[in-house]
């Protein structure tokens, strides 16, 4: 009894291993496969009016380059009678409902659902724009698993222009989770400015590329720490701050260093890539520094601004560089 008792177990434990790790993995959110078709992304992605699909992609794909565009447009397959999207959406991974907005008029995202999950130690949020119905009993909340509809594809948006029927796509996000103490920052910061949706706002989400973390599951032994870790640096800053909610949420990214484990820490080094994206926190203390500036840019690599310059993170003033308005501001918001 033993003996076979023993290599069930065992059987048992790698299905189990196995489906775990198929359930931290992510999948599309539509029946549009096309992305891992050979040539198949121009029937994936809807561009901008007059553009190429890959204006329709992750990155600096609108104005020329200097437009950020932070996620996926997956084309519509499924069309009503009258021409209309009929794509069922759904949840790229298990989570649960973090945010549903049903108010059109109050974003160029129309309607849309945000989605908490937990998937490789990291917690990353997924967005589902320009619906045009979302599940009525989804709330705050509301546990989802991998593949549930959560809504139908649409075309709401609060933009002039609208989106045409040929154009019908979902917005598809995944990001990281900025500041639980947003609502307190865009009251100190602008204060000039609507807050329709609370800590939920844009502004407190920084996107990760779709695609490239789509096609990187293919590969054996895929990793989404090493995947963020892996992004090229645009910059590297000190802040002079040391515990704020973005290092208890993403501990994974959090990098060991010896000297400010014996001799205390007073700063974070922090590893940005062109989107912004903290890719690697490392503690620092004080015998390292070379600076007393609460914040200070020690590096660009020049090439990455060169190759992905939209976010207009950092500036060159003659010889030197130097953080623009709004990469302090975003470094302001993520220490806040």
């Amino acid at each position: 009894m033993v003996r076979t008792l023993i290599p069930l177990l065992t059987f048992l434990a790698v299905v189990l291993i196995g489906d775990a790790a198929a359930a931290e993995t992510f999948q599309l959110p539509t029946a549009n496969h096309a992305l891992f078709q050979a040539g198949g992304e121009e029937n994936f992605l809807v561009g901008t009016v007059g553009k190429p699909w890959t204006s329709g992609g992750f990155g600096c794909v609108r104005s020329d380059g200097w437009r950020m565009h932070e996620g996926l447009d997956i084309r519509a397959i499924q069309h009503d009678r009258n021409g209309e999207p009929a794509d069922p959406v759904k949840a790229t991974a298990d989570g649960e409902v973090a945010y549903v907005n049903n108010r059109p008029s109050l974003s160029n995202y129309g309607n849309y659902v945000v989605l908490r999950h937990h998937v490789q130690e990291l917690e990353i949020y997924s967005i589902y724009a320009h619906l045009s119905a979302i599940r009525k009993d989804l709330a705050a909340g509301s546990r989802i698993k991998q593949g549930e509809m959560i809504a139908t594809m649409g075309r709401t948006s609060n933009t002039r222009e609208r989106i045409s029927k040929d154009r019908a796509h979902v917005h598809f996000e995944l990001n990281l989770f900025l500041n639980d103490r947003f609502d307190g920052w865009h009251q100190k910061n602008m204060p000039d400015q609507r807050n329709d949706h609370g800590r939920w706002n844009g502004i407190n989400m920084l996107g990760l590329d779709p695609r490239l973390i789509l096609l990187g599951q293919t590969a054996t032994n895929f990793s989404l720490v090493g995947f963020i870790q892996a992004q090229p640096d645009l910059c590297r800053v000190v802040v002079k701050a040391t515990d704020f909610p973005f290092l208890h949420r993403y501990q994974a990214l959090i990098q060991k260093n010896p000297t400010a484990e014996k001799q205390g820490m007073v700063a974070y080094e922090m590893a940005l890539n062109f989107n912004g994206v903290p890719t690697r926190l490392i503690p620092r203390a004080a015998s390292e520094l070379k600076s007393t500036a609460k914040l200070q840019l020690l590096s660009v690599n020049e090439a990455e601004y060169r190759r992905c310059p939209c976010r207009k993170l950092v500036v060159r003033r003659g010889t030197s560089w130097e953080l623009s308005e709004g990469g302090r501001r975003l470094i302001g918001l993520i220490a806040y």
